[in-house]
């Protein structure tokens, strides 16, 4: 693959910090347009700061020390807690209407009607169209999607995904993978996926790159590295993975 076929290509980077030094070491990948990449691990393997560099939005005292990120189109993030990352002193279709007007340029009229799409889109309640909320007033999952039409709104050729699905219960981490998955296929969109959870990750990338320590293990797609692990970390995060127990037949 071609940096001309790629959304997104990041090569040999590295990140640093003043207290521990290497903390993202030699980390290359590439992204094709419509394919969902994962970036997969245990807490701490560097897979967020990766993330977070390529918007330039790295944390203080963390500096890129090596390496290029070459994005070839625009970007949109969406944050690990949602309720956090919104505004809680302003109404959400509010906070959803001033990004599609800075972003797209937009009068507030037509802004109005674009954000009554986008919450539709992704089947949130119809009376926010009549009655705006703020943040504290809507359930995690609610908040979730709307940090998703606010990511959307900027029209995105690649979305980055914090771990959005870990700060939910799993009936509605199941819906906001399933809206993922549609959105991607209906507007053409690339995605960058950090998760640990090997499950969430396999419903939705297409291809994976499994970080330990800051490093790449091990890549590949989804079915064969899932199916046929390289590495032993890799099988190890396999195995964390809790099966649903059998339950006993009655004597």
């Amino acid at each position: 693959m071609t940096a001309a076929d790629t959304v997104l290509n990041v090569s040999h980077l590295s990140l640093s910090s003043s207290v521990q030094k290497n903390l993202v070491s030699d980390v290359s990948f590439s992204i094709a347009p419509g394919e969902c990449l994962g970036l997969v691990g245990e807490s701490g393997s560097g897979k967020t700061i990766t993330l977070r560099s390529i918007l330039g939005i790295l944390p203080p005292g963390i500096v890129l020390t090596g390496g290029s990120i070459e994005k070839h189109g625009s970007c949109a993030m969406i944050f690990q807690n949602p309720v956090s990352a919104l505004d809680p002193l302003c109404p959400v279709v509010s906070q959803l209407v001033e990004v599609i007007r800075c972003h797209q340029k937009m009068s507030r009229e037509s802004a109005l009607v674009q954000a009554d799409e986008l919450l539709r889109m992704l089947d949130l309640p119809v009376s926010l169209e009549r009655l705006d909320r703020y943040p504290g007033q809507l359930s995690g999952g609610q908040c979730q999607r709307i940090m998703i039409a606010i990511a959307l709104a900027c029209r995105p050729d690649l979305l980055l995904c914090d771990e959005p699905t870990t700060a939910l219960d799993v009936t509605v981490q199941k819906q906001i993978i399933a809206v993922l998955r549609n959105l991607q296929h209906t507007l053409e969109f690339s995605m960058l996926f950090v998760t640990h959870n090997l499950a969430v990750a396999s419903a939705l990338c297409t291809s994976l790159c499994v970080m330990k320590q800051g490093t790449v293990v091990e890549k590949g797609d989804t079915k064969s590295v899932l199916s046929r692990p390289q590495t032993e970390y890799t099988k190890l995060l396999i195995r964390s993975v809790l099966p649903v127990p059998e339950c006993g037949k009655e004597e």
